[in-house]
């Protein structure tokens, strides 16, 4: 048996049904997931740029393909075409040797749905920054260490859309991945510099290390106005603030609906990917991204002001005026890695709130 394989036996008394079954196979294919996650996020960036994480992407949707799953991939000419200036701006500078940034967009339509059933579609959306410098706003070496896993997020959002089709989830499921290597160069993005999203709002960068909500930025604006979701839960190993406030092994949760937060509370104690509620309060902190020159800035005025609430705030800002449908934001920086290893964390829990699990 190979070094790599974990074998866990499961003894049942009292005979075999359908429901052991079914259970069984929830387990085997979750765990699978979380370690395809694990997998990808320990990978050294030099193996795993962003050419290689479209690649495994589209491998993934091609594993699907029998389940109905179908799959875009927009790179810098098609980012640019369609006005994804966040997504595009945090990439660009590592084209050379990471390859060009990339929204690819991974869809299944549940069997027999229609057009009016955008409230029962569900949209995850990951960060995936493959490797994160700071940009020009450059992490000391300290810091810089482990960014490997700053793409966390959308390993398990990737492989929980996997587990979710596999466990033929009844609705409508897609997900978006944001991916890009925040590098330094040249053409990189510059304080003072100015983008526009794919929102249409434009964006006054004073801090490029702020880069995570740039890139979710352009996918739960996507995911809003393009796949018509009723429901959006992005994920990111967005700010080391989440650390101060929910520590090592909870991941933080801000959403505009209580119910879908209470869903995601109780998800995480289910699946053992713990959670807990932080403020949103969108009159309290959208004014920290206050602009004379444009519509936001990326980053706070006060860094003691509920950073992980301010942050999360930012990305939703970017669904349109219009949105009727719910929205969270789980920030993952602490329980994404322990001891310099991968947890896989968020695949467990997105596959519980689905509605999934054991």
């Amino acid at each position: 048996m190979s070094e790599n394989n974990v074998v866990v036996a499961l003894v049942y008394a009292g005979g075999w049904n359908s429901k052991l079954v079914k259970m069984t196979q929830t387990l085997s294919i979750t765990s699978e997931c979380i370690r395809h996650s694990q997998r990808l996020v320990d990978s050294p960036p030099n193996k795993l740029t962003a050419d290689t994480y479209v690649k495994e992407c589209v491998e993934v949707a091609a594993e699907l393909k029998e389940y109905g799953v179908e799959y875009k991939v927009f790179r810098m000419k098609e980012l640019q075409e369609n006005g994804m200036g966040c997504l595009e701006g945090v990439g660009r500078a590592s084209i050379e040797h990471s390859g060009e940034p990339a929204m690819v967009i991974l869809s299944r339509r549940a069997p027999n749905s229609s057009s009016t059933e955008a409230a029962k579609t569900v949209t995850f959306v990951g960060k995936g920054i493959v490797f994160d410098t700071g940009g020009l706003s450059l992490k000391p070496k300290e810091g810089m260490c482990e960014m490997k896993m700053d793409m966390g997020g959308s390993a398990a959002c990737l492989y929980a859309f996997r587990a979710a089709v596999l466990l033929k989830y009844p609705g409508n499921i897609n997900v978006v991945m944001c991916i890009a290597e925040n590098g330094i160069g040249p053409t990189a993005l510059k304080p003072d510099d100015i983008i526009k999203s794919y929102s249409g709002k434009t964006i006054e960068i004073n801090n490029p290390d702020a880069e995570g909500r740039l890139v979710l930025a352009d996918g739960v604006s996507y995911a809003a106005r393009d796949l018509k979701s009723g429901v959006i839960v992005d994920m990111a190993t967005l700010t080391g603030a989440q650390m101060v406030a929910t520590g090592q092994r909870h991941g933080a949760v801000i959403s505009n609906d209580r119910e879908t937060e209470n869903k995601l509370f109780t998800a995480g104690l289910q699946s053992g990917d713990l959670t807990w509620p932080l403020p949103y309060c969108p009159e309290f902190f959208r004014a920290e991204f206050a602009s004379r020159v444009a519509d936001m800035k990326n980053s706070v005025a006060n860094r003691a002001n509920a950073q992980p609430s301010c942050a999360a705030q930012f990305i939703a800002d970017h669904l349109p005026a219009d949105y009727q449908g719910s929205w969270a934001h789980i920030d993952m920086a602490g329980a994404a890695m322990k001891d310099g290893r991968s947890t896989g964390y968020g695949v467990a829990l997105l596959v519980q709130y689905l509605g999934l699990g054991v």
